[in-house]
């Protein structure tokens, strides 16, 4: 008799559960606005140098006061002449080729009035500040993960949700109000942790709630929302053109969750994990009641039993040395299964990043391609509904992933005349990486032995997050070269593709439950025995990983 057992008498996803985890998927929204929002925050427009006879010039110059001004393909530095009269109207030629560095700049306004990269004036010599801040709002997202997920364990689901949603509206409001680039990379750090507590709690007390059949269709759901705030933020940028008045916008939203303090239940799953039985059966009695069904008697008693039998178990465990990482390192086949699987979370992190982030380097109208980059998201997430459970883990993880890096590898042989197959090939990698993405999570939880499945996935998410961490200096390569980051991204995609053809498929295999089996699991044919392997159960994590 199991939790699991009680969701099958409530209704797997009876209207109790639907109401609840409607609500909750609505927090993934936001997620989106602050892990999309420094696309736009920090939005890098054309500039030049400011020149010394300018005094709040616009940034159009005409051609020939470009030439006598600015050395060939340079906007950083600008000839150090005297910038007389007769030298701007062509009658005294340049007297030397020497340059300076620029003192002030000018920046086009026609398509961002400001962000935090005009304010602070983060180009040329200072362009890695830009890049730096994204990557330690990255940061923030590894060490939230750590930090609401221990809470989320100890003190419950439901605080922890609030003091993470409280943190977030906080410092997301002093991002925007910074004085200055330091506080404004702190707070920002702060509110990607706190992504990782709204949205992290939010799924797992969702989850918790719906029975196992529908656990493929809740995750992937889920972060159709997440795509959704991916493109309603594109939405934002388009009506506000100030970055500060922007982050407010995209941070206010939350507020509205302050009323899920009255309306969303602590999970009760947790609550008789940690022996509040009396607290978990009003809820159970109160789900029961909106489905219009009713819990017999005798399976409160033996849930008492279970909780108390699994709590004995617990005891005997943590008597028990802990298994580490190294145990996945010490055998040759486990290690080589485990550094392959490694390298597949960094480059789906990396590569998502990278593309989600880069759409301004791409040419043509920066919120389209941005819109595009969130809708493309929805197909990919679909295709895993039909084809995960048919085609097999390993055909689709390393099949969108080849996908992905040959579209992108593709715009090394596009003429820079046709922007719009460039766009293309950029949309048709974020499709099948999104896709991959959604694979990864379940094809590792099924390798891994049950004995060190969660240090595995903790390692691997850990792995991921050094990947988004990287992806931001990604847009700087844009600025040498702009087909590069896509080249850099198809290039990771179609090696770790290639690579995950030497993982063995797990679809309809029994999963390893201990080390030993995990060594042996891939060396030889295995029996086909029909298993279920809850692969819809352990697309959980992979929300974790990407949103939050």
């Amino acid at each position: 008799m199991g939790y699991d057992d009680v969701i099958t008498h409530l209704g797997e996803f009876g209207p109790y559960q639907k109401r609840i985890y409607y609500l909750l998927c609505l927090p993934a929204i936001v997620c989106a606005f602050h892990k999309l929002a420094g696309v736009f925050l920090l939005a890098k427009p054309d500039f030049r140098c400011a020149l010394p006879f300018e005094n709040g010039s616009s940034y159009d110059l005409p051609p020939h006061l470009w030439n006598l001004s600015y050395p060939q393909d340079e906007v950083c530095v600008y000839y150090d002449v005297e910038y007389s009269e007769e030298y701007l109207n062509g009658s005294l030629p340049r007297s030397s080729n020497a340059t300076k560095s620029c003192s002030r700049y000018v920046y086009d306004q026609s398509k961002y009035l400001n962000s935090a990269v005009t304010e602070w004036d983060m180009v040329c010599s200072r362009s890695l500040l830009s890049a730096t801040s994204d990557s330690l709002f990255m940061l923030g997202v590894l060490l939230g993960s750590f930090i609401f997920g221990q809470m989320s364990d100890k003190l419950g689901r439901k605080p922890t949700f609030f003091a993470s949603l409280v943190l977030q509206l906080i410092f997301g409001v002093l991002a925007a109000v910074a004085p200055e680039y330091f506080s404004y990379t702190i707070s920002r750090m702060i509110v990607g942790a706190t992504t990782s507590g709204v949205f992290l709690v939010a799924y797992v007390i969702a989850l918790e709630m719906v029975g196992s059949s529908y656990r493929l269709f809740a995750g992937v759901a889920m972060q159709m929302f997440f795509s959704v705030g991916f493109m309603l933020t594109a939405g934002f940028a388009y009506f506000i053109h100030d970055w500060r008045w922007l982050q407010i916008a995209l941070t206010l939203p939350g507020l509205l969750f302050i009323c899920y303090y009255w309306i969303i239940p602590e999970s009760a799953r947790w609550l008789l994990l940690k022996g509040r039985k009396d607290e978990a059966f009003v809820i159970i009695e109160k789900a029961a009641k909106e489905n219009r069904v009713e819990i017999p008697s005798e399976i409160y008693e033996q849930l008492v039993d279970e909780v108390a039998e699994k709590k004995k178990q617990d005891e005997l465990t943590a008597s028990q040395p802990a298994a580490t990482v190294f145990d996945l390192l010490r055998f040759p086949n486990l290690r080589r299964k485990t550094l392959l699987i490694f390298f597949d979370w960094f480059v789906n992190s990396g590569v998502y990043y990278g593309l989600s982030w880069n759409t301004n380097n791409l040419g043509g109208n920066q919120l389209v391609n941005f819109m595009i980059s969130g809708a493309v998201e929805i197909p990919g997430y679909v295709l895993l509904l039909f084809t995960l459970n048919r085609w097999g883990r390993r055909s689709i993880l390393c099949g969108t992933m080849m996908v992905a890096g040959v579209s992108l590898l593709a715009t090394i042989f596009v003429p820079a005349d046709m922007n719009w197959l460039i766009i293309a090939c950029a949309m048709i990698g974020k499709l099948a990486i999104t896709a991959s993405y959604g694979t990864i999570y379940i094809f590792s939880a099924e390798q891994f032995p049950t004995v060190v499945r969660n240090v595995g996935l903790g390692a691997s998410s850990m792995v991921a997050r050094v990947g988004g961490i990287l992806a931001p200096y990604l847009k700087l390569l844009g600025e040498i070269w702009r087909p590069l980051p896509l080249i850099i991204c198809g290039a990771l995609s179609l090696t770790a593709g290639l690579l995950s053809l030497l993982l063995p498929e797990t679809l309809n295999k029994p999963m390893p439950e201990t080390i030993e089996d995990g060594e042996n699991f891939g060396k030889k044919t295995e029996p086909q025995e029909s298993a279920e392997v809850g692969g819809s159960q352990e697309l959980a994590g992979m929300l974790n990983e990407k949103c939050g």
